[in-house]
């Protein structure tokens, strides 16, 4: 990266709400947002935010994509591993695993177990389904937790159904709002999933501060219409598509990834196919 392009860079993210949009951004990466989605979790007006998206997109960092209806503005991976390049070549005199050193450290590979919490919507189904899965096929190495951005104030009926037949206790689980681990004396999560079909325009916002995240969006199986066993079919469906990417997460050998592979293998299973 020339010095030239490397100073537009920097000039487009010393405004702090460009900064903002930046690092959210950053943290759903590779996947995208709408704008809708970055202002409401921002609280930025549109007409600010517009102009934000449209400085990032001019120096090259970010990307606009349209699917659909809907505009996504997500990273611009390349450009923005350039840049790093460009900072770990001068600064670190080519030795990347100096600048690496204090990302190993926000997550410790080799503690006991480790806090996971599953947002979707509702916190009726998906989200719920996931925190069973984990605790149970996690084997202590995990303290599950999931959260609603909507809930309601009581679990879907068909979703306990299939946790029941699959052999899972119910008998703690309940809906719950994100807030309740928004607070200071919260869990402090070290990995987040969201669960919310961003197809469908749901509100699923990315989680603050520095836990590996990945996205597993998933249709909601509430809005599934038919017959009774229609309906079923399709909680049933859901839950093994949870299950099967689940299984994958708990199989990663966390003990012997840093953060950054950590996250790579995070990132395969968002991508994969459930």
């Amino acid at each position: 990266m020339e010095m030239i392009a490397a100073t537009q860079i920097f000039a487009a993210l010393g405004h702090p709400g460009r900064l903002s949009v930046f690092r959210m951004l950053m943290r759903l990466a590779p996947q995208g947002a709408r704008p809708t989605e970055i202002a409401q979790t921002l609280g930025m007006v549109q007409n600010t935010l517009s102009h934000h998206l449209a400085e990032l997109e001019r120096c090259g960092l970010i990307r606009a994509e349209r699917q659909g209806r809907s505009l996504f503005y997500s990273v611009d991976l390349a450009c923005t591993g350039a840049l790093v390049d460009y900072l770990v070549m001068d600064c670190c005199r080519g030795r990347p695993a100096l600048c690496q050193t204090h990302l190993r450290n926000l997550i410790d590979m080799d503690q006991k177990s480790f806090n996971v919490l599953f947002i979707c919507s509702g916190n009726s189904a998906r989200s719920v389904f996931a925190e069973a899965l984990l605790r149970d096929l996690g084997q202590g190495q995990f303290r599950a937790f999931s959260a609603g951005t909507r809930p309601g104030s009581q679990l879907n009926p068909f979703a306990l159904e299939v946790l029941a037949r699959n052999g899972h206790d119910t008998s703690a689980l309940r809906s719950k709002h994100l807030s309740e681990f928004q607070t200071p004396d919260a869990p402090k999560m070290d990995f987040v999933f969201t669960v919310c079909d961003t197809a469908a325009a749901e509100e699923c916002p990315p989680w603050p501060g520095q836990p590996i995240s990945g996205h597993w969006g998933l249709p909601d199986p509430v809005k599934a219409t038919g017959t009774e066993a229609e309906k079923g079919l399709v909680f049933a469906q859901t839950y093994a598509a949870l299950r099967r990417r689940i299984a994958a997460f708990v199989a990663l050998p966390f003990a012997q990834l840093d953060r950054i592979a950590l996250q790579a293998s995070v990132d395969d299973l968002s991508r994969d196919p459930a």
